[in-house]
């Protein structure tokens, strides 16, 4: 006989577990403590099965009918509806655990691994930040929409540069992700025109020969750390990026030939985001 809400009202424990039969395989299961549980009594492939369907009065008798019959409809489909909302919780897990802010951190992690500048590192991180509003999402279910919002964003701070930089370093994380079999697409890909193209500022060069002489000797009259005043007399004759004279090592130096070699795959683990 069908339970109505009434005489589930009304029902109270006993020493033990007990069991209201409802329709259609649903029963309520009572316990000594006074709660009450929704189950769904059901086969599949020969074996006897039970579906949690939640706790009452959290799930009412209405609601429950609701849950069984989308259970039965699973059934009807050749679907073990137990084992499907195991493999949805499953798939809960992994994607709470791969957001792009992990794999994000994932990522600069590898980069640093593989001997990445800490100047750039503490770059990556900060882009990270500034990504705050995609950070918590999982990467599979990131569209170019949401990701486009959040370079509006910082946009809207009149930071342009900053936005394109940003985007920059998504598309690496979002690769990344496709690589390790997280993703399965770059959304930020497509976004390439879609952002402020920031204006480019021309910095002042010295063209004179005769201020060039006067920089020069101001080097070379430097009081300060010696390392430094070194480092900045070598510069104008090796015109490299000041991270890459920084971070020079004695076995790239051919001294009999004045010959400096850096590594290219140094190079490029140092070229910023």
């Amino acid at each position: 006989m069908a339970l109505k809400e009434l005489q589930i009202r009304n029902i109270r424990p006993t020493d033990k577990v007990t069991q209201c039969t409802d329709e259609r395989g649903l029963y309520l299961e009572v316990h000594p403590n006074g709660s009450k549980l929704w189950r769904y009594k059901y086969r599949y492939m020969g074996k006897q099965k039970r579906l949690a369907l939640g706790r009452y009065p959290d799930v009412g008798l209405a609601e429950a009918r609701k849950r069984r019959d989308d259970a039965r409809r699973q059934l009807e489909a050749g679907t073990d509806p137990l084992a499907e909302r195991k493999h949805e919780k499953l798939v809960a897990v992994f994607k709470a655990a791969n957001t792009f802010g992990e794999i994000a951190k994932e990522y600069i992690d590898k980069q640093v691994a593989q001997g990445q500048a800490d100047t750039t590192t503490q770059k990556a991180n900060w882009l990270l930040e500034q990504l705050e509003p995609i950070a918590a999402r999982p990467v599979a279910d990131l569209k170019p929409i949401d990701v486009l919002a959040a370079l509006k964003r910082i946009e809207a701070k009149g930071k342009y540069e900053t936005a394109r930089r940003c985007r920059s370093f998504a598309g690496r994380v979002f690769r990344y992700a496709v690589a390790t079999g997280r993703g399965e697409s770059d959304p930020s890909s497509i976004l390439r025109g879609a952002l402020v193209v920031p204006k480019v500022k021309h910095h002042a060069a010295i063209l004179d020969p005769k201020q060039m002489g006067e920089l020069l000797r101001a080097i070379d009259a430097y009081t300060g750390h010696a390392i430094t005043r070194l480092a900045m007399q070598v510069s104008p004759h090796v015109m490299a990026r000041p991270g890459e004279l920084r971070m020079a090592e004695w076995s790239e130096f051919d001294l009999e030939n004045a010959v400096w070699k850096i590594p290219a795959e140094r190079m490029k683990m140092r070229r910023p985001p």
